[in-house]
């Protein structure tokens, strides 16, 4: 038998059998090998782009009655759950990246919230400015700046607000670092809920919350070229907060990546591997520290803002010292440093927290025998879930790459004295 094609009489049967089994491959595996790496590792995230994009639109045609989870998430739940990714994802750049244990990252939120309160409501009735607002009228008085401005703005004020709560902390570590974060988790929110009398000033109107709150849009002379004008008179609303959502999360997401593979990025990821080790090698300790609490209070004020452009409504009832603990087990659970992992747990754990469960109780109540409300339970589920992972997969559910080589590998000692390797 002649050797297969370009063998040149080497190593005839390897490379025969080699060619018959690569002809036995279906077409598509054979593409799919022939794609360049960075295409293969790309494509879920954008195949995981393009259905989440899309999933308005074919939501309707989704099956209902599913077992267990019933149906799938609506549009108006698909909204609070972008918000909290958003969220996860920039507590992830503070946690994940420069392993700063943080228990009061709702404080970032609840600023978020309140800056899109101050910018456009009218809760200062002694002023009148308008500049962009639409879907209100001209006469009324308040500040009302356009909601795409406010989101910049309620970013920056709240990292602002993240560099003022960083710099006095940053020099703790570990516990005593979570404790004072945790302290100011809950102050924020108090001081929110106290400020409708600071010596007859009302700036917060107090355990009432600020509403209602402009809606985002572009107006009439936008309108005529086909953007809607104003989200909340629009008869598509859901999906219009639902798409601009998911789109400040992928900016969320594309900022990430690249502050990951910056040199900023890397300065995080030496402190939380070993701080003294990077404070040896010239890294500064307390500005990298103090670039990773604002670029996470960045996100997670645009998050509150957006949230309460969606709720028209900034209430302190909304930010509880739960919701720190509840994005911290995203960040758990979907792997610390893993962009994507943060992204699919946290979908899953907001999803649980706003439909899920209460889905899941009624199934079994229907089903079994059993006859109690699982949402009442959802601290010692979502507890049980971290138990469990911490014990059978600590890496979390898409591990970064370094961590898993970590937890995986180990760290190897050499003896140098008999040249003994210990792990």
């Amino acid at each position: 038998m002649a050797d297969p094609p370009g063998n040149n009489g080497q190593d005839a049967p390897g490379r025969f059998s080699e060619f018959v089994r690569s002809g036995r491959r279906s077409t598509l595996g054979v593409l799919w090998a022939r794609l360049p790496r960075r295409v293969r590792a790309a494509l879920p995230a954008f195949t995981l782009i393009a259905l989440a994009a899309l999933y308005p639109l074919y939501i309707s045609s989704l099956p209902t009655g599913i077992p267990v989870i019933r149906n799938f998430p609506a549009l108006d739940t698909g909204v609070f759950i972008i918000i909290y990714v958003i969220m996860a994802v920039g507590l992830n750049v503070v946690v994940g990246y420069a392993g700063l244990l943080d228990l009061g990252y709702v404080a970032f939120f609840a600023i978020g919230a309140y800056t899109a309160g101050w910018l456009a409501s009218g809760q200062f009735q002694q002023v009148h400015f308008h500049f962009g607002a639409v879907g209100i009228s001209e006469d009324l008085r308040g500040i009302h700046i356009s909601i795409w401005l406010v989101l910049i703005c309620a970013g920056i004020v709240t990292a602002l607000g993240g560099i003022l709560i960083g710099l006095p902390t940053l020099r703790l570590r570990g516990d005593y670092l979570a404790i004072v974060t945790l302290g100011f988790g809950e102050i924020i929110p108090q001081f929110f809920r106290n400020a409708d009398s600071l010596k007859g000033f009302d700036l917060t109107n107090g355990t009432f919350g600020i509403n209602p709150i402009d809606s985002p849009g572009f107006g009439n002379q936008l309108g005529k070229l086909g953007l809607p004008a104003d989200y909340q008179s629009s008869f598509s609303a859901d999906k219009l907060f639902y798409w601009t959502a998911l789109g400040l999360l992928l900016f969320t997401i594309f900022c990430c990546v690249r502050l990951r593979d910056s040199r900023l990025g890397r300065a995080w990821i030496a402190i939380r591997e070993d701080e003294t080790a990077a404070a040896a090698m010239g890294v500064p300790l307390m500005r990298t520290k103090t670039w990773a609490y604002a670029i996470g209070a960045f996100f997670g004020g645009v998050a509150g803002a957006y949230y309460a452009s969606y709720t028209s409504n900034a209430n302190p009832s909304s930010f509880l010292f739960q919701i720190s603990v509840f994005l911290l087990c995203m960040v758990v659970l979907g792997g610390m440093g893993s962009i994507w992992g943060v992204v699919v747990a946290g979908s899953i754990l907001a999803w649980l927290n706003f439909e899920g469960l209460a889905n899941i109780g009624r199934y079994l109540n229907d089903n079994t025998p059993l006859d109690f409300e699982v949402p009442k339970y959802q601290a010692g589920i979502y507890g049980a879930l971290i138990v469990l992972m911490m014990l059978f997969r600590p890496q979390g559910l898409i591990p970064e790459r370094r961590r898993k080589l970590e937890l995986e590998e180990g760290v190897h000692d050499e003896d140098t004295l008999y040249g003994e390797r210990h792990e």
